[in-house]
């Protein structure tokens, strides 16, 4: 599916990163990979970057090669973080990384953004969504404070912002066939997801409760995969929920379904 396309992983460390890089490259693919640490799943090529860190993004950006088939921006902190820190690595880092590696992608390449169930409720967040449109790394603490969000809501405000950004980039590329998409996984079961049980509390138990079991990295990398390839080619600002059909309970729920 991957064969001989070239692919940029971020998060290659663990989790939905590491699982999507090896099965990227069991599909034929060039990998690079991007993590804080080393990746224990073989890569490559690995770069290591801060990706708060706007000075590591761009020395990252500079190394990179020519002729990238597809980013995928998997790479995130969990709730349990400083709601800054969360925002300028889930949000802003991911955009800047974007932008940054746009002028290296081929023709007709993908970027896929992993978003979150936690996303879901973005359109109510719409004013705040607009305010951060042109946030950059210094200015995000004072926006934390200025739209309140700390705790949990860093996490669930950066996935809102990353999906909505995803709807509104559906063309931005496309005179160059560059298409982005977003995959919402429900809870997986990563070194992160006792992260969110501890920030949630009863509210994550809950859901546990109606999925049955959590998702697994495996479940999700498959779907990174295929976004990735030329058979995704059609899938323009698509948001994929993965979560064991928590989204369509929400939405059922909703609704009175």
């Amino acid at each position: 599916m991957l064969q001989n396309r070239t692919v940029l992983i971020t998060g290659v460390a663990s989790g939905i990163g590491e699982e999507t890089a090896r099965q990227a490259r069991a599909q034929g693919a060039r990998v690079l990979g991007v993590d804080l640490h080393a990746p224990r799943v073989a890569v490559d090529r690995f770069f290591q970057a801060d990706l708060g860190e706007r000075a590591s993004i761009d020395a990252l950006a500079a190394q990179l090669p020519e002729g990238i088939d597809a980013l995928a921006n998997i790479a995130g902190l969990p709730p349990t973080r400083p709601a800054a820190q969360v925002l300028r690595v889930n949000l802003v880092g991911l955009k800047h990384l974007t932008l940054a590696v746009l002028p290296k992608l081929a023709p007709g390449a993908s970027i896929v953004n992993l978003a979150s169930l936690a996303g879901a409720g973005w359109p109510e967040a719409v004013p705040a969504i607009r305010a951060a449109e042109s946030l950059d790394f210094d200015g995000v603490q004072a926006f934390c404070v200025r739209h309140g969000i700390e705790g949990a809501r860093s996490y669930f405000f950066s996935k809102e912002a990353l999906v909505a950004w995803t709807i509104r980039n559906r063309w931005t590329w496309r005179a160059r066939g560059i298409r982005m998409n977003a995959i919402s996984p429900g809870p997986v079961d990563t070194p992160i997801l006792p992260d969110f049980v501890q920030t949630l509390g009863a509210r994550a138990e809950e859901d546990m409760k109606t999925m049955d079991l959590p998702g697994r990295p495996s479940d999700i990398a498959p779907v990174a995969v295929f976004l990735m390839s030329e058979g995704a080619g059609w899938l323009r600002g698509a948001n994929l929920p993965v979560d064991g059909g928590m989204h369509s309970h929400l939405l059922a729920q909703q609704h009175g379904l």
